[in-house]
């Protein structure tokens, strides 16, 4: 039996706090991966080129280094704003405000991707009956298309979401007592790195496989009517 000397709390409290981050980047990197998606099949070449260069920016930049540019980045803007206000304190952003982010802009860029291959997938006769049926543009989107999106999008989206499970562990260099965090202070009480970052990988397991288990059920769902008409 591994004697993790008091920690084990404070290690499952640091993985529920990984999963909120998890979930909460998930939930804005989608909206972004939406939007943009909708940008890079757009008519419009500025907004095409606004979204190309997004996903180029964020898909080439280490998220380490997002997270650094988000958080100090806005602790200057924060800061320059309390000032105008007549505060002379440095403000600083939440850790976990931070991290979601930052790691929700970077998942955004990926999703906006997964988005765009998941609307070519659709039928455009489909969209074309709604237009014929009196439907705005944008109507014929939320109605038609978004239901049928989320089908073609789930493989990669839960693939995305996988890495970022793992990569909230970057969080941990802004003060986010995340997983990696609690680690860390573990370690330095008990100078047992081995033991600590075992059971880090362990609980990071667990998540992961929970994790593919629950997509792998929304993936199903999301097919039923597919693979029953299909038959």
């Amino acid at each position: 039996m591994v004697d993790l000397q008091g920690f084990g709390t404070q290690l499952l409290l640091g993985a529920a706090l990984t999963l909120e981050l998890a979930f909460a980047s998930t939930a804005l990197g989608t909206l972004i991966g939406l939007g943009l998606a909708s940008l890079k099949l757009s008519r419009s070449r500025l907004g095409r080129g606004l979204a190309d260069s997004y996903t180029t920016i964020f898909r080439g930049v280490p998220e380490l280094i997002i997270v650094l540019l988000v958080y100090f980045g806005a602790t200057i803007v924060l800061t320059n704003v309390a000032r105008l206000f007549g505060s002379a304190e440095p403000v600083e952003l939440h850790p976990f405000i931070a991290g979601m982010l930052a790691l929700g802009f970077a998942f955004g860029a990926y999703a906006a991707e997964v988005f765009r291959g998941a609307l070519q997938a659709l039928p455009r006769g489909q969209i074309e009956a709604a237009r014929a049926f009196g439907m705005s543009r944008s109507l014929a989107f939320r109605r038609v298309a978004l239901p049928q999106v989320w089908r073609f999008a789930l493989p990669g989206l839960g693939n995305i979401f996988l890495v970022l499970l793992k990569d909230t562990s970057l969080v941990s260099v802004i003060g986010l007592e995340e997983i990696m965090r609690k680690t860390s202070i573990a370690v330095s009480y008990t100078k047992e790195p081995f033991t600590f970052y075992l059971a880090a990988a362990v609980i990071y397991l667990v998540m992961t496989i929970v994790s593919t288990i629950g997509l792998g059920a929304m993936e199903r769902r999301a097919n039923r009517g597919v693979r029953r008409a299909a038959r």
